[in-house]
């Protein structure tokens, strides 16, 4: 018995995207979402805080040491 092909495969996937009505405006809201995710929370919440060292080796200093100093307390 012959199973399926991969070109099979994608066309099968490809006429059901062609064929989505509501399905395409859901996948609008969720690739909105991600974008508010990851661009707009990025630039206004989540600085680059290692950007101030120059090297690896005091970046990997840096964050030894804030896991350190946040263990114990």
């Amino acid at each position: 018995m012959k199973g399926p092909s991969i070109k099979n495969v994608v066309l099968f996937y490809l006429n059901g995207f062609r064929e989505m009505r509501i399905g395409k405006t859901l996948w609008l809201i969720i690739l909105i979402k991600l974008f508010i995710i990851f661009v707009i929370l990025r630039i206004f919440f989540f600085k680059p805080y290692l950007n101030q060292y120059d090297t690896p080796e005091q970046k990997q200093e840096h964050v030894s040491q804030e896991l350190i100093d946040r263990g114990i307390s």
